[in-house]
């Protein structure tokens, strides 16, 4: 059918997973359907277009079609998660390239750089254009020959940090101009700057006036470059400064039992909490308790929580070896330290808590949430996503 025939326009967008697992990809990913719906209910814009999600791992459940439902919004989804897992990655290659060869896509968001060689496959058949999104490590260092020809072969490619953006342009000789940013965002509204909650307090056993420090990161084997071993030996040189210096570490995994004997190891049982599992309801009050945050990761595509830090206009520490530059601004919203130098992580942690930092905003709440959310909040996330949109062919607002 031709396009000038052709009665509606259709997007598909493949995606890992949006709902039985909540990561920063999956919140990104909704963050995007949900500008999508607003921009199609109250701007009208591609109100005229089908927006069709192909969910790898999601099954079909009450609880997930029920959030699916609460996009509003020209949407169909189809979940394979209930295709036995051996099979699964055959059944949505499958599923793809059967639907879009019966629908003909004018264009096709590859969520995850995984997808690309389908896409990339359908690209050479039927002249598709796709666009990928790129987040961090997957990025990062492609050994894969096939997602590499992807790459070069798309039409867009999607970063969420300029950190990702500047290695892909270097590792794989992309065009800048072929590389467009969208910045990952978040819910301003969930984060308030407070007083530390008593509440807490009392559940670690911890003082109104004692400095705390905090993580909020997944225990995973494979997330260790989170940094939160090198916030554990850190504590070791902060608290020859600051004695009752208190480091609490929220998020759960299969990597506890080992950081449990690093505490253990270094004498550190009465200095540091590992809180485990939080409820998304008690963690703006968690970013509260806390003193500074600190997170120096060196394998982060953004990081989602040095946001929600500054929300509450807490002191904010990344690592500057990954996506947490952007997060941070390059030091304009925190500040940046070797991942991998511990004595440089103390210092920077003794030096805030000691208030003795000159950074410029470091000690300032109201600026640093204000800050935060005129560069990261939803409102400019939605510009930035209708500014790329508005690049398709088929787009009229």
């Amino acid at each position: 059918m031709s396009k000038r025939l052709k009665k509606r326009d259709s997007v598909h967008f493949w995606v890992p997973n949006l709902f039985e697992f909540k990561g920063g990809i999956q919140v990104y990913l909704c963050d995007i359907l949900s500008t999508i719906s607003y921009l199609q209910f109250q701007r009208n814009f591609l109100s005229n277009t089908d927006i069709v999600i192909i969910d790898k791992l999601d099954s079909d459940k009450p609880e997930v079609v029920s959030k699916a439902n609460e996009f509003t919004g020209n949407f169909s989804f189809t979940f394979m998660g209930n295709v036995p897992r051996v099979l699964r990655t055959f059944a949505f290659s499958l599923k793809i390239i059967i639907a879009s060869f019966r629908q003909r896509p004018d264009l096709i968001l590859c969520g995850h750089l995984n997808f690309t060689p389908v896409a990339y496959l359908l690209h050479l058949l039927l002249g598709t254009p796709y666009w990928i999104l790129v987040y961090g490590v997957d990025a990062w260092d492609i050994k894969h020959p096939l997602r590499r020809r992807a790459l070069q072969a798309a039409k867009k490619v999607i970063s969420i940090s300029d950190y990702t953006r500047s290695r892909l342009v270097k590792e794989e000789n992309l065009h800048p101009d072929k590389i467009s940013l969208l910045p990952v965002t978040f819910n301003i509204e969930r984060f308030q700057v407070k007083p530390k909650p008593t509440y807490l307090l009392n559940r670690h056993k911890l003082q109104e006036n004692q400095p705390v420090v905090l993580t909020v990161a997944r225990l995973a084997d494979d997330e260790q470059y989170k940094g939160y071993d090198q916030v554990i030996q850190a504590m070791c040189l902060v608290r020859q400064k600051m004695p009752d210096v208190h480091y609490v570490l929220v998020g759960k995994g299969s990597d506890r039992p080992r950081v449990e004997q690093l505490i253990e190891s270094l004498g550190l049982e009465d200095c540091v909490t590992l809180a485990g599992f939080v409820p998304d309801e008690e963690i703006c009050d968690y970013y509260n308790l806390c003193d500074v945050f600190i997170m120096p990761s060196k394998g982060e595509g953004f990081g989602i929580v040095y946001l929600e830090a500054l929300a509450c206009g807490k002191p904010t520490i990344g690592g500057n070896q990954d996506g947490a530059i952007d997060a941070l601004c390059r030091g304009e919203l925190g500040i940046l330290v070797d991942p991998d130098n511990v004595d440089e992580i103390a210092s920077t942690l003794a030096e805030i808590l000691q208030g003795k930092s000159t950074h410029p905003i470091i000690y300032q709440p109201k600026i640093l949430r204000q800050r935060v959310d005129e560069i990261y909040g939803f409102n400019k996330f939605q510009s930035n996503l209708l500014r790329l949109l508005k690049e398709t062919s088929f787009a009229t607002p």
